[in-house]
């Protein structure tokens, strides 16, 4: 018989219903928890990419970037991201993650020459060398070869920086920081230092010279005001206790207008008309006068020396264009105190530094700083040269506008002082955005953002940088905004190794 109204609804229902609810059906049969879809390490391990890796890199450091790269995955899920698929490229990722050093070279087109922040004064070929020669193996660093026994590192780098400054003796510790340290603690302990008001300066990261006096058992005695100071405040402060007048120079930022403060040779006289030592810390290391190069007048270590300064204290990685260190140089006397106390062996620097510096102060001694030292080369180099490499990147890159900028020395030596320069300049929607990607690439660049746009300053990019500047600025040009992918572990290794 015919169906009925009601039999064929149902007969259409059913298989409606049916196919209706297959995918449903379908996603009941799947795991809800895509945790699930994580791989163990043992699973990871046993991936043949990854197994090649345990072959080069070792077991134990392989299962870190295993876990690490399932750990990632889990993190990915949990923020609403999809899950990684390729496991062999994210434990490869994992691991380059790893081995990347947090101390890596930077190229440094912000036109700084003196950057505090990328490890100051770059150094010179003939300086790495010395470093190399000595670092791998055995060195005379305390043996007197001459005589068969134990000798002092402290000669090494003494007849250099005799030779250089004219002083009497020498000495070198880790930092200008620790020879302020050290000269107040073995001359004024528990004595008075008699010091401008203008001249209690801060340097970067908080060291304070009061709470360095503090620190030395030495006891400051203020004088003058913060503009203006007379020698006769210096004269009417000294008394039975007075140990030193010290002049501090503001290396870091400068007073202008109604100012006044005493001359060295004022400060060196007065000091030994009341019987007592003249300290002089002079922390930017100027050898050579910088107003050669077109730039203010920095007081040197000779000048100081020749006004009659008993103890000159300065940094080596400054202005001198060395390694970091702290130069002490002065009438032996004076020296000789510091030579004796305690705190010289916790100061003192090591083999590497010793030979650096020694390197370094001969090129002074040669005559060869501004062709050799990178420092001085920089601030030496010809407008001409700058302008022609700044449009010899345009030319590679395709894009960009050549633009007149000033270039700093930065690094606690000539402050407000600029240089002309020649620059590149990058337009982008977001320049800082630029910037970030170019800090994060491979190699990292540091450039600076002004006036809507992103320069490169050819100026503190050293010779034979060009290239990888290039590739890049090109790749941080062509990223998408989800970001870089990070290079391979092969490229990161060769890349550092390269580097040094």
């Amino acid at each position: 018989p015919p169906p009925t109204p009601r039999s064929s609804l149902t007969a259409w229902l059913g298989p409606a219903i049916f196919l209706a609810l297959l995918p449903i059906g379908d996603i009941m049969s799947r795991d809800p928890n895509p945790m699930r879809d994580i791989p163990s390490v043992s699973v990871l391990l046993a991936l043949p990419a990854v197994s090649a890796l345990v072959a080069r890199w070792g077991h134990d450091l392989v299962v870190q970037g295993a876990r690490r790269a399932a750990e990632r995955a889990r993190e990915s899920i949990l923020s609403g991201r999809v899950a990684p698929t390729d496991w062999e490229e994210e434990v490869t990722r994992s691991l380059s993650g790893l081995l990347d050093p947090s101390l890596v070279p930077v190229i440094n087109a912000s036109g700084v020459i003196l950057h505090t922040n990328l490890g100051r004064a770059p150094l010179s070929r003939v300086a790495l060398e010395a470093m190399a020669s000595v670092a791998g193996g055995y060195s005379n660093l305390e043996y007197d070869l001459e005589e068969g026994r134990r000798g002092s590192r402290y000669l090494h780098a003494q007849s250099e920086l005799r030779a250089v400054t004219g002083a009497e003796s020498a000495l070198v510790v880790n930092n200008n920081a620790a020879a302020v340290l050290l000269v107040l603690a073995a001359l004024a302990q528990g004595r008075e230092v008699v010091i401008s008001r203008g001249q209690l300066v801060e340097i970067g990261g908080g060291f304070r010279i009061p709470e360095v006096m503090a620190q030395s058992g030495a006891r400051l005695v203020e004088v003058g005001t913060t503009n203006r100071t007379y020698v006769e405040d210096y004269t009417r402060a000294a008394g039975d206790h007075t140990a030193l007048f010290m002049y501090v120079h503001r290396s870091n930022f400068y007073q202008g207008g109604f100012v006044h403060e005493p001359g060295l040779e004022e400060l060196a006289r007065a000091a030994h008309e009341a019987g007592v030592g003249f300290f002089a810390d002079v922390g930017s290391g100027a050898l050579r006068d910088t107003a050669e190069l077109g730039v203010a007048h920095e007081p040197t270590v000779q000048e100081c020396l020749q006004a009659g300064a008993d103890i000159v204290s300065f940094s080596g990685d400054k202005l001198l264009g060395g390694p970091q260190a702290g130069l002490i140089v002065g009438s032996e006397p004076y020296l000789e105190p510091l030579r004796r106390h305690p705190l010289m062996r916790a100061l003192r620097v090591d083999k590497l530094t010793l030979a650096a510096l020694q390197a370094t102060l001969q090129q002074y001694r040669m005559g060869r700083e501004r062709g050799s030292l990178p420092v001085w080369r920089m601030m030496s180099v010809s407008l001409a040269e700058i302008e022609a490499r700044a449009r010899a990147w345009q030319a590679a890159l395709g894009v960009g506008e050549v633009r007149s900028s000033r270039a700093a020395v930065g690094g606690g030596s000539l402050p407000g002082q600029t240089l002309p320069t020649t620059v590149l300049a990058l337009s982008s929607d977001s320049p800082s955005r630029l910037a970030k990607r170019l800090r994060i690439g491979r190699p990292p660049v540091v450039a600076r953002v002004e006036d809507e746009a992103v320069l490169l300053d050819p100026r503190t990019v050293l010779e034979g940088q060009d290239e990888m500047l290039l590739g890049a600025v090109l790749r941080a040009l062509e990223v998408t905004e989800e970001g870089m992918a990070p290079p391979s572990i092969d490229t990161e290794v060769t890349y550092t190794w390269q580097s040094w």
